[in-house]
């Protein structure tokens, strides 16, 4: 110790001898890393680096190099096994398992140098050296030992908290506990920042490399103009994978100011031959659209043919949704097909969606093309009334089918909810008001559609009767020789059928068109008929003031519309009312 102001270079042999290098290879194997000697030769040929898991601690690879990162803590709940160390000159108890582990600075950058302290009063230099040669190659100044690499403090550091004692002896200034700490140096942080600036060239140089190898190619120059290179210039102004190239030259050459006297008749023929080019592109693009039309021609009918299909899949659906057919299957059947249906619905509607724009574009590019007279203009309101009334007839046919699927939900509930126990009553009584509320709001937005669709067949009519005006008063206007009386005559004429057919007609009122609407709509549904007290029963969930003799006189009149039949034999006859207006329509 008195040496302590001196700095000493060992050089440590390696054939130095220990009492017990075993003991020094478990303790270093528990903390996972492999024991080397003073110039790195593993101690352990057959030292395996996974059984350092066994104690918590993750194996260290002592050959990677260290950038000031802090080891991880070991786990509190899992402490290394340590064990006792002999040495030549003295031996290392290990510290208490139970304790915490010795606390320990900020790990500085670079760092391989190591305080020491704690040692016995008695130890010279060569026994702390000799303790620890085995963490690797290093250079001791007095309570200091500077390392070869820094992954050998983290081994000088694992013998903080060992007691040592000098030999045998038990005088307290031949023991004390040792203390392992980090320890700054310049040297340490100099190499350090030194290796820092060296890998931020080396990653300056790959980004460099990288940046060189996504850059662009730079274009090629454009030659200078002569006689020769305008003659193969205007050879390729003639041919069209070449057309690009020569036009940028030729722009080039005329922003480089190459046009002249003796020149202007070369670069006029170039600009003709540029010109000339503007036909083929012309041609180019009609050939296009021409495939473009094709396509979509193609298209819209594939994809109507999609769409037929999609209607007979969903009628497949509401075929087996009916009370004949689903009787037979069972529950998770029963869901399997409703969820198929409301799929198989919801890409039909968006498939007609889709085709339904197609036509519109179509009719407003036809609309744009054409200019229309007063007459042709009156032609297109009429088509676009017509057009207007199919869509409300196809959204009818589709609301009327998702009505049919509601009521047969709420009947397949109805059935369901007597079989079922009373915990899932509640439940279900959920279930049955949803499904009555949806099916009210379907029942209100059919008769709002309905209403639309009589008024837009009133707008149709209108129109109808305008045009027949219009064609009337050309007539008058061409004749020039009728009068006032005959035109009152005419009007008369007009209006007495008018009267004779609405004093003829069945129909009273308007009250009683709604009423055979929506009868037929709901009979329409039911192809194999209803009684009257069922098609009653619908008729006043919508007005409570229907009665039954009403309904049945008015379908009565109306033989070519509604027909009665009888089914069943003895006590289970039952009349049934059957729509017929189709045949009818033909009979009339």
């Amino acid at each position: 110790s008195a040496d302590g102001g001196r700095n000493l270079s060992l050089d440590i042999p390696m054939g130095l001898p220990m009492s017990d290098p075993s003991a020094w290879a478990t303790a270093m194997n528990n903390l996972g890393m492999a024991p080397l000697g003073m110039t790195g030769q593993p101690l352990l040929p057959d030292f395996d680096s996974a059984l350092g898991m066994m104690t918590g601690i993750p194996p260290i690879n002592p050959m990677m190099p260290g950038l000031g990162i802090v080891p991880p803590p070991i786990p509190p709940d899992m402490p290394a096994v340590k064990e006792i160390i002999h040495c030549k000159s003295c031996t290392l108890f290990p510290p208490n398992p139970h304790l915490p582990p010795p606390a320990t600075r900020e790990r500085p950058p670079g760092c391989k140098t190591v305080f020491v302290g704690g040692l016995p009063e008695n130890s010279t230099e060569q026994i702390i050296m000799e303790v620890f040669e085995q963490c690797g190659e290093g250079i001791a100044h007095f309570c200091h030992i500077r390392f070869a690499e820094e992954f050998m403090v983290d081994k000088a550091l694992y013998l903080s908290g060992y007691r040592i004692r000098l030999g045998s002896s038990t005088d307290k200034k031949d023991t004390g506990r040792l203390h392992v700490d980090f320890a700054q140096a310049r040297d340490d942080l100099y190499e350090w920042e030194c290796k820092q600036r060296m890998l931020a060239r080396e990653e300056r140089h790959r980004r460099r490399l990288e940046e060189e190898r996504f850059r662009p190619p730079s274009p090629p120059p454009v030659v200078h103009y002569s006689d020769h290179e305008c003659s193969v210039v205007a050879e390729k102004l003639k041919d069209d994978t070449k057309f690009l190239e020569a036009i940028q030259t030729l722009l080039t050459w005329i922003e480089r100011g190459e046009v002249n006297r003796r020149t202007a008749n070369n670069f006029y023929s170039m600009i003709q031959s540029a010109n000339s080019h503007i036909r083929r592109l012309v041609n180019e693009k009609a050939a296009h659209e021409k495939e473009m039309e094709e396509a979509k021609e193609k298209f819209k009918l594939a994809l109507s043919g999609i769409l037929v299909q999609f209607e007979q899949i969903v009628a497949v659906y509401h075929s087996a949704s009916k009370q004949k057919a689903w009787d037979h299957f069972t529950k998770a059947q029963r869901k399997n097909i409703s969820v198929w249906c409301k799929q198989a619905e919801e890409i039909r509607n968006i498939h007609n969606d889709e085709l339904m724009g197609i036509r519109r574009e179509e009719e407003m590019e036809m609309s744009d093309e054409e200019i229309e007279d007063p007459s042709e203009m009156k032609e297109t309101e009429e088509s676009a009334l017509v057009s207007q009334v199919e869509a409300l007839k196809e959204e009818n046919d589709s609301l009327r089918w998702q009505l049919d699927a509601y009521r047969n939900e709420v009947e397949l509930l109805k059935q369901e909810q007597g079989k079922a126990s009373r915990d899932e009553d509640t439940t279900k009584e959920q279930q049955m008001k949803l499904l009555q509320q949806a099916l009210q709001g379907m029942q209100k937005h059919l008769l709002k559609v309905q209403d639309e669709y009589k008024k837009r067949e009133a707008e149709l009519e209108k129109v109808r009767e305008d045009k027949l005006k219009i064609e009337t008063l050309l007539e008058s206007l061409k004749e020039q020789e009728s009068s006032a009386s005959r035109v009152c005559v005419c009007s008369q004429e007009k209006d007495c059928p008018v009267e004779k057919t609405l004093s003829s007609s069945p129909v009273k009122s308007e009250r009683e068109v709604l009423l055979v609407g929506i009868i037929s709509t709901f009979l329409h549904v039911h192809p194999f008929g209803a009684s009257i007290e069922y098609i009653c029963s619908y008729l006043q969930r919508l007005d409570s003031k229907i009665c039954t003799a009403e309904v049945e006189v008015l379908m009565t009149r109306l033989q070519n519309t509604f027909r009665q039949e009888l089914s069943g034999v003895g006590a289970s006859l039952e009349k049934r009312w059957k729509f017929c207006g189709f045949d009818g329509l033909k009979m009339t």
